[in-house]
């Protein structure tokens, strides 16, 4: 009879004992680590949810790091957007000061401080995050605005807004100083006055004439050049009768001029003295007149049309936008006048219409979109062949989505548009386009900055493109679309935030626009006008300051960024939220509990020492004891 051996290694008892060892091992570890398991695979049923979680914690993580880095941009450029209403605001209160003391540069202490005030504005403007300029739009990598010096200055090869200023200001007083107006006395009794050059952009322009000189005779504005005149017809006027005369200055104020008959001695300021000598001779009287028109003439050039040309200086610049300039040569009017806004673009003969004007079934192509023209009943984008010319730049304007209407005036057209470069008109009747003034097609606009067209400055007629002798301000992204989506951030699954800002944006440009043109202008310390010229500044620059209905202000892209600050703080809660369940379900599939575990190691010890106990017994097992 033979008996096996007992192997305990490949025995049952043994197997268990190892696998309650193994057990042990491993909750001893999961009370140690909190976990289920170091792997995947020992995470139970529950681990794909822990692992989708883990990832949108990661991505949660993500957000949490670019809403930080976005709130710096944010926080930095409000910074800078609170610092330049704060300039707006310096410079504003001193040009509304009434004091014009001017100092050996012909400057006042407000436009000393305002020079100052400028080069801060353009170092603002340059601010920076890390290696990000905060307002150049796309550009980031590009300073935003052309050092200050040189903006005013120029470089040795380009002009900067200084030289700019001065050419303006030439070309609009012009060689006589007269606001490019032609003053004359075609008869002993007559005085006439007229611009110097149809179409032209620069001077005073002729608006309104009215009269209450007895016995006299207006004639005007009319014609082109535009031109009044007033003919006394030999007969003295009455004592207090009086001739007005409204002009429209480059910038789209106007001025009137108003001169009074007296025959006061001497003749007061504002007036014409009414001869009188024996006998009467009104001959003597026109003489007057001419010469007080002349002289109130000069001054209202030297004055008002002096900083509405440095006004225009500064747009023409700074500013982006531009347009189009046409003068209408045919006016079917019985009588001949210029253009204006209610002139038809077709009508028979003697109708106040352009001719030849357009027919039924001739189109406009306006930056690729087609306007047709009906006999009636237009709509959408068509028009009626007896349409006004205002009505047609309506909807010229409605296409391009100028911000800047476009107008008629002194017989001639001017189409604005923002964006110069994609300007583009044509017609398929050309012979009426070039009856509103736009000879050669297509027509387009003269892209900024703009500079005088030919030289000496104070003949000039035209305005030119300026940008390959003239220093270029604004140095960052310029292209189409809204400042704001320049810079971009995802800051949760299904949310994103645009903070992006340009320092070309037209609430930044008009006021670093006007704090230029204020701290660049000097006049002569002694001259005759210097006073009133700045006066005339000051109220202008104090306007463009003072924020327009309509206008873009600084606080509205304050107001824009703060709601992306808005809408990531509201992002960022709901991630906490988020975060703080996903991780309890991440815990909820991994961690161990450590009483649970506790209870579970007592009771493989209990059941383990047991099984050592009945293996010892086994072990001491002989033939003996098991007979």
């Amino acid at each position: 009879m033979s008996i096996s051996s007992i192997n305990y290694a490949s025995s049952v008892l043994g197997s268990q004992i190892r696998n309650i060892n193994q057990q042990l091992t491993d909750l001893s570890t999961q009370l140690s680590t909190g976990k289920l398991s170091q792997n995947y695979a020992g995470m139970g049923t529950n681990e794909g949810f822990a692992i989708a979680g883990r990832a949108q914690l990661s991505n949660i993580a993500a957000y949490t790091d670019t809403i930080t880095n976005v709130n710096v941009s944010i926080n930095l450029a409000n910074t800078a957007l609170q610092s330049l209403t704060k300039i707006r605001s310096t410079v504003q209160t001193g040009s509304a000061n009434t004091a014009q003391d001017l100092n050996v540069n012909g400057q006042t202490i407000a436009q000393n401080t305002a020079a100052a005030q400028f080069g801060s504005m353009v170092g603002v403007l340059n601010t920076q995050t890390g290696n990000r300029y905060l307002f150049s739009g796309t550009a980031v990598n590009t300073q935003s605005v052309t050092d200050a010096g040189d903006i005013i200055n120029g470089t040795t090869t380009q002009a900067g807004f200084k030289t700019v200023m001065a050419e303006r200001q030439a070309a609009d007083l012009g060689a006589n100083g007269m606001g490019r107006l032609v003053q004359t006395q075609p008869t002993p009794s007559s005085i006439q006055v007229s611009e110097d050059v149809a179409g032209s952009p620069f001077g005073l322009k002729l608006k309104a004439v009215s009269s209450t000189l007895t016995g006299a005779t207006v004639t005007g504005p009319s014609g082109s050049p535009v031109s009044f005149s007033v003919d006394l017809n030999g007969v003295n006027p009455n004592n207090g009768d009086k001739l007005s005369i409204q002009f429209t200055l480059p910038d789209g104020t106007t001025e009137q001029i108003d001169l009074t008959a007296s025959s006061a001695t001497p003749t007061p300021l504002g007036s014409f003295a009414i001869d009188a000598s024996t006998p009467v001779n009104p001959t003597n009287t026109a003489t007057n007149l001419n010469t007080a028109l002349n002289t109130a003439i000069t001054k209202l050039a030297n004055t008002s049309l002096v900083a509405a040309s440095a006004i225009v200086a500064g747009d023409n610049f700074f500013n982006t936008a531009s347009s189009a300039i046409g003068t209408p040569v045919n006016n079917q009017a019985a009588m001949p006048a210029p253009v204006t806004g209610a002139t038809a673009l077709s009508g028979a003969s003697p109708s106040d219409s352009i001719s030849p004007g357009f027919v039924a079934g001739d189109t406009i192509t306006v930056n690729g979109t087609t306007l047709t023209f009906v006999a009636s009943g237009a709509t959408g984008n068509q028009l009626n062949v007896t349409d006004s010319i205002q009505t047609l730049l309506g909807k010229i304007d409605a296409i391009t989505g100028t911000s800047k209407p476009s107008t008629v005036h002194g017989g001639s057209i001017t189409i604005n548009t923002d964006d110069a470069a994609s300007l583009n008109i044509t017609s398929s009747n050309t012979g009426a386009l070039g009856s509103l003034g736009f000879g050669a097609t297509p027509v387009t606009a003269t892209q900024p900055p703009l500079r005088v067209g030919s030289s000496p400055a104070s003949s000039a007629t035209t305005l030119v493109n300026g940008s390959a002798n003239t220093v270029k301000w604004y140095l960052g992204n310029d292209g189409p679309g809204s400042a704001r989506s320049t810079a971009m951030a995802r800051v949760d699954d299904s949310v994103t935030v645009q903070y992006g800002a340009q320092a070309n944006e037209d609430a930044i440009r008009r006021q670093l626009q006007a704090i230029a043109v204020f701290g660049t202008f000097s006049t002569s310390p002694t001259g005759q006008y210097s006073g009133g010229q700045v006066s005339a500044l000051s109220l202008r620059v104090t306007q463009a300051l003072t924020q327009q209905p309509g206008q873009q202000r600084i606080e509205d892209i304050q107001t824009d960024i703060a709601m992306a600050q808005n809408t990531m703080k509201d992002a960022s809660t709901r991630q906490t939220q988020a975060k703080a369940q996903l991780q309890t379900i991440i815990d909820q599939a991994e961690s161990a509990s450590p009483d649970q575990v506790a209870s579970e190691i007592l009771a493989l010890q209990n059941a383990l020492q047991a099984s050592y106990q009945v293996t010892s017994n086994l072990a001491q097992l002989s033939l003996v004891k098991f007979l």
